[in-house]
């Protein structure tokens, strides 16, 4: 088959989009219009008229992505010319970034051998700044570690002045403005001194690189076409970024949705893809192939756009009301057996919420009725504290001046406190001697890569066994680790992808679905975004959640949480159950007194909305019939 038969399975607007010319392109791609398909022929497009792959720059927001990206457009230009191409520079923003800073880190200050720190690390670091300034002593409350980190993060990422990213979403760390800038500077020494760059500023680096012209017309000139997918997910600097290596936008396409621009709270501002269109090309793709048009009709009510199904029309979308959260989680567990029973496989299905804790009560319940669940949007593999300490030996032999790293390896030792891991930072010849010969093997650049994980992973055992219960489910986690870095070619690598674009949960995942051949899929709406269920329940479709209480204050977030619900059911296929229970109790752990306040009907469930739904009514609450009982009296 070749490439142009390829390029007819497309639609008119999808394959208007991938043939179009140089000039700047959005591609205004609704939810579920093959989005990246079109994409791919789009990179496939390019080569097949000429352009080399390695002056294609394409970004994205997760490695997976990036891959299956490459993989698509590699099988259309293979299929065409029976040719096997790679695109070198596809990745996401910060992994193409931390490439382009290794590549040129002696113009600007660095050493190639810069560390990458994690979100976890560069708050331990942040801490041991904070601890040394003696703000954790202060009279007053100051902000943690964790939200001094998103703090630095927000002014970064949306480029505005401390000010005002504490007035916009830290109000009530108002009363320490003047007291974190000094903190933020101490925190940007500790980093240099280490020779180790943030998650935010691999960005904020690359940005600032890009100011010189030089190197600016330099970088930007090695590239012909860049493409960027979910370009509503943008901040202000990588917004930057694309304009300063391309100025006049030639050879510039963005893939992205306005009505799924979710990710505020990360710096993303919708507004990005907004003024894009005012300055290109547009072509809108609005034919969905994820959802029937029974569930589109609810989300266009919703949203306002005008997406048409390309599947047969299904059976109406479900709005259910039940008493209280105890009700919902019963409610959700039969319907999905129900399912199940159907033919729908538990991991086709899935349950969909806007803050983490509340499927508290459903896990519960799963748990109860003996049913696998996988938990998208809570503890992550990474963030477990067996695999940052085996990581944190490879961090450190990575780069001698980690010293966060170092002193996270060094307490691993039987009786190394902080006080020891310093002296032994500085002497670390003096440590115990099978460490001192793992780590003196790993500081030497001669030795192979293949195999260091497992060396680490045989030396780690014995401390594992030492430090933590449950050692032998722990220890799988670790050999997850060792299969990963296969996959890698060099130890800077994974450790880079890892701290950049970290794996799902293994080990941590809530329940043991690794076990089981079905499991049901549990996940926050933002960890939802690009997925797809043949039956999706979402819970808790009321006020206080949808919209979420805290943003009720502002319009743009308002339209925001919108969005965020737009998404959720936009990821339905087939089945699309909106869950709205009446009460809500205002502790988990007990219930006595009966302390609860009513939810409110969701201000987004307009009459517009609700006519494209079926109203359903669970377990209602008995009534007392007190009228009969005075009848009765005589």
């Amino acid at each position: 088959m070749g490439g142009r038969d390829h390029f007819e399975k497309l639609n008119a607007r999808q394959r208007e989009a991938a043939c179009f010319g140089a000039g700047p392109l959005l591609i205004l791609a609704g939810a579920g219009t093959g989005k990246t398909n079109t994409l791919a022929h789009r990179v496939a497009h390019l080569i097949l008229k000429g352009c080399a792959p390695e002056r294609i720059l394409l970004l994205t927001f997760s490695r997976r992505a990036a891959v299956e990206m490459t993989r698509r457009a590699r099988r259309i230009v293979g299929a065409a010319v029976s040719a096997d191409v790679r695109l070198p520079w596809s990745g996401t923003f910060h992994s193409i970034a931390n490439r382009l800073l290794r590549t040129h880190a002696s113009r600007i200050g660095l050493e190639p051998s810069f560390s990458v720190l994690d979100r976890a690390d560069a708050a331990d670091l942040m801490d041991v700044a904070r601890h040394e300034l003696g703000y954790s002593k202060a009279e007053r409350r100051f902000p943690r570690k964790d939200t001094c980190v998103a703090i630095y993060s927000h002014v970064v990422n949306t480029r505005t002045n401390l000010r005002a990213s504490l007035e916009a979403a830290f109000p009530w760390c108002l009363e320490w403005e003047e007291e974190l800038p000094q903190l933020y500077r101490a925190y940007v020494e500790k980093k240099l001194a280490s020779q180790a760059l943030d998650y935010d500023d691999l960005l904020l680096y690359w940005h600032e690189m890009l100011a010189d012209e030089r190197l600016a017309r330099e970088i930007g000139g090695a590239f012909d076409h860049i493409l960027v997918d979910e370009y509503q997910d943008t901040n202000s600097l990588q917004a930057g970024i694309l304009a300063r290596l391309k100025p006049g936008g030639e050879g510039v396409t963005v893939v992205g949705d306005d009505a799924q621009a979710i990710y505020s709270f990360r710096g993303a501002t919708v507004e990005n893809i907004l003024s894009f269109a005012r300055r290109s090309s547009c072509v809108e793709l609005q034919e969905n192939y994820r959802s029937t048009q029974a569930i589109l009709d609810a989300a266009n009510a919703l949203i306002g756009k005008s997406l048409r199904a390309v599947k047969p029309q299904g059976g109406k979308p479900r709005y259910v009301t039940v008493i209280d959260d105890q009700a919902q989680a019963s409610y959700v567990v039969g319907r999905v057996l129900e399912a199940r029973e159907r033919g729908i496989e538990l991991k086709r299905q899935a349950v969909l919420f806007r803050n983490s804790h509340h499927s508290d009560v459903l896990e519960l319940e799963l748990v109860r009725r003996n049913i696998p669940y996988v938990k998208y949007g809570g503890l992550k593999f990474l963030e477990a504290a067996h695999v940052k300490d085996m990581l944190a030996v490879l961090r450190w032999a990575d780069n001698p001046k980690n010293r966060v790293a170092a002193f996270r390896a060094l307490q691993l030792l039987p009786g190394v406190g902080p006080a020891k891991a310093e002296k032994l930072f500085q002497h670390w010849e003096s440590a115990d001697p099978g460490f001192v010969s793992l780590l003196r093997d790993l500081f030497n650049p001669q030795t192979p890569w293949a195999g260091q994980v497992g060396r680490v992973r045989q030396w780690y055992e014995p401390h594992l066994e030492r430090l933590y219960e449950q050692a032998q489910v722990r220890a799988g986690d670790l050999l997850q680790l060792e299969r990963i870095s296969a996959n890698f070619a060099s130890r800077e690598q994974f450790l880079s992808e890892l701290a950049l674009d970290p794996p799902a949960a293994t080990g941590d995942l809530a329940g043991a679905p690794h076990l089981d051949e079905d499991y049901l899929v549990l996940s926050t709406v933002h960890s939802a975004k690009g997925q797809e269920w043949d039956a999706v329940f979402v819970l808790n479709v009321a006020d206080g959640s949808f919209p979420n209480e805290f943003s009720t204050g502002r319009a743009e977030l308002i339209e925001e949480e919108r969005r965020l619900l737009y998404v959720a059911m936009t990821r339905a296929k087939s089945d699309l159950e909106l869950i709205a229970p009446l009460k809500y109790y205002i502790t988990q752990q007990s219930r006595m007194g009966d302390r609860h306040v009513y939810g409110a009907r969701s201000r987004f469930v307009t009459e517009a909305v609700m006519s494209c739904l079926e109203p359903v009514s669970v377990a209602e609450e008995p009534v007392v019939k007190i009228a009969a009982r005075l009848r009765a009296m005589w």
